[in-house]
């Protein structure tokens, strides 16, 4: 999840079936540096600039907008997909930016939490068929063409809502008990998009959520730590002779460097189990579930290449790395059958 730092006051003004949809926020006041150093993007609200006045078409204007503004690899990705699936995987990402966006940029974690309530109540009003927010009206048809179910979205809040009580785990169990529902539904929802809901096929998607989960979180450790968050499992850092203060250090002591190579280690483990789910995916996947298990091995790599001190140096892909992992993904749509027309 990113991180709860900002201090922005979000009065979100949602729309009536006429009007159009205008989101506020007021200016953020006395932000400590600490605060705007692990700040990570801009809120949905703030970059979502489609006006909308109850419109199928501007609703899903304002999710491409959302997704394409706010994820620079978003277009990327698409392009591995056929069109008629790429309205809807914005769909998705932007109901789960705006979730996101509500759990960490709000003032408060009671406030996240109402944010959250009154979110989750939109969700259901959406798949019982009145929606009443852009991304709602978007989504629906995208539940109306694909009947996904509404689970995999809960699980996402839960997770956001988790986010605002606990901030330490106190080991692996309860870290992949959270992946589980931060992570992995976003593979389920993509692969349902296709009608995917085979266990053995999921299995290996949750596998790869996690991992990619995991290996962001060994990538943010300083981030998170300024956040006030320690995703490193309490017994792994027991192990390791590691306690909280070295996280504050400007690099990792020896005991942390070994710890986060086992940690980067396990990551690599849960993206390798999951993949053979590039081979037997449904087809029109295949090429983005390689490109996205290979993103995260590389910044595996990125973080070793670094002798895993990732308070000194956030490791990041060269754009030359990430047009090579995006090639090879392109390449593969033209050479495995999965290509569709435009």
């Amino acid at each position: 999840m990113e991180l709860f730092l900002s201090r922005i006051v979000v009065k979100p003004v949602f729309p009536d079936q006429t009007g159009p949809f205008v989101p506020h926020a007021s200016p953020p006041d006395n932000i400590p540096a600490s605060a705007l150093a692990a700040r990570r993007d801009r809120p949905a609200w703030e970059i979502a600039g489609v006006p909308w006045h109850g419109s199928l078409s501007e609703a899903e204007a304002f999710c491409r907008s959302l997704a394409s503004r706010h994820y620079e690899n978003f277009t990327v990705a698409t392009r591995l997909v056929p069109p008629r699936l790429r309205q809807h995987l914005a769909n998705v990402y932007a109901f789960a930016r705006w979730s996101d966006d509500l759990a960490d940029e709000s003032p408060s974690p009671l406030e996240a939490l109402a944010a959250l309530g009154a979110w989750r109540k939109r969700l259901e009003c959406c798949f019982a068929g009145r929606p009443d927010h852009p991304i709602f009206v978007a989504l629906a048809e995208t539940i109306r063409q694909t009947r996904l179910t509404i689970e995999p979205f809960s699980d996402l809040l839960d997770a956001f809502e988790q986010d605002q009580s606990v901030t330490r785990y106190p080991d692996r169990p309860a870290l992949l008990d959270y992946c589980r529902r931060s992570a992995d539904p976003v593979g389920r929802i993509v692969l349902a998009l296709e009608g995917c809901r085979d266990p053995a096929r999921v299995a290996l998607s949750d596998s790869i959520c996690t991992g990619l989960q995991l290996v962001n979180f060994w990538q943010d450790v300083k981030r998170d730590r300024v956040a006030g968050r320690v995703y490193l499992p309490a017994d792994d850092m027991r192990r390791h002779g590691v306690d909280e203060a070295m996280l504050d250090a400007t690099r990792a002591p020896p005991p942390l460097v070994d710890l986060l190579r086992a940690e980067v280690a396990w990551a690599r483990e849960c993206l390798d189990r999951g993949l053979p789910l590039e081979k037997i995916a449904p087809p029109v996947l295949r090429p983005a579930v390689g490109m996205f298990v290979r993103g995260g091995l590389a910044i595996a790599d990125a973080i070793e290449r670094i002798g895993c001190d990732t308070l000194a140096q956030r490791p990041t892909l060269s754009r030359w790395n990430k047009l090579r992992l995006a090639g090879r993904a392109w390449w593969g749509t033209l050479t495995t059958g999965s290509r569709e027309p435009a």
